[in-house]
């Protein structure tokens, strides 16, 4: 018998997540043999049995509406733009989260690592590192699309990449993290992202280097070089808990952390000079 979408979905969420069919009929308290029905159409699921599955599996919302959609359901959850008179507390809240990152730089970025609002100190860097090859961005505003996707001055060598002083270090770890998403997840965009970032000098031959060699630091410092400058970072990315909205679900809060003292006294005088 030919597979049903929503089998077929399943099948490759569940082996993404690496688990069998037993695994994951144990985990979801119903019967292996369901299980293998759903993913072959032998069996088709009910609504519930979706969702229960998909949480199971840990899938993202946008994934959990097209189970849905593929099993015959209307989508279980909305998605609705920061900017959206509805979202006002949420934006008041995003705003307060990066205001109180301040002096350090920190930005709201979309599962795709598009900025979507930044701080103040995070706004000033970008005007520092790229001047007018980039829009203006005001700070704690929500930015209109098509936003910047901030990986791509990170690999572009006409970008931040000719700031960074460990760039292939760095590098190396945003494309393991990208590459991981993009298997984890099965999302095209991020896969074109990184099909763009090979692109550029460099970057492929990063990309062919296989992960765990060598000793591996906990935390990789982006050490940043421009006006006669060295700082030294390290970021924090941090999710919304459990939101039952899409752009909710999938916004990221990255800040970043002085990781010496002169970096930490050189953002103290750099917020308290202001704009420039």
């Amino acid at each position: 018998m030919e597979d049903t979408a929503v089998g077929s979905l399943l099948r490759r969420w569940r082996t993404a997540r690496r688990l069998s069919q037993l695994d994951l009929s144990l985990e979801a308290e119903v019967s292996a043999r369901h299980v293998s029905f759903i993913e072959t159409g032998r069996a088709k699921p009910s609504r519930e049995m979706v969702l229960l599955l998909a949480s199971v599996l840990d899938v993202p919302l946008r994934e959990r509406n097209e189970l849905l959609q593929a099993a015959g359901f209307a989508p279980a959850y909305r998605e609705t733009g920061l900017d959206d008179p509805a979202m006002a507390e949420m934006r008041e809240a995003v705003r307060l989260i990066l205001r109180q990152h301040e002096p350090c730089p920190a930005l709201a970025l979309d599962r795709h690592w598009n900025l979507v609002m930044a701080n103040g100190p995070y706004a000033r860097f970008l005007r520092r590192l790229l001047g007018g090859a980039v829009p203006e961005v005001p700070p704690y505003e929500v930015l209109a699309e098509p936003r910047l996707n901030t990986m791509l001055p990170l690999f572009d060598p006409a970008g931040v990449r000719a700031h960074i002083g460990n760039w292939e270090e760095v590098a190396r770890t945003l494309l393991r993290r990208l590459r991981r998403e993009a298997a984890l997840e099965g999302d095209r965009r991020t896969a074109e992202i990184l099909e763009r970032l090979t692109a550029f000098p460099g970057v492929k031959e990063l990309l062919r280097e296989p992960d765990g060699l060598g000793p591996q630091a906990l935390v990789i410092p982006v050490e940043l070089r421009f006006g006669g400058a060295h700082l030294r970072f390290f970021s924090t990315i941090t999710t919304l808990g459990a939101p039952q909205d899409i752009t909710l679900a999938e916004l990221r809060i990255e800040a970043m952390h002085p990781a010496d003292a002169e970096t930490d006294a050189a953002l103290r005088a750099m917020h308290t000079a202001g704009p420039g």
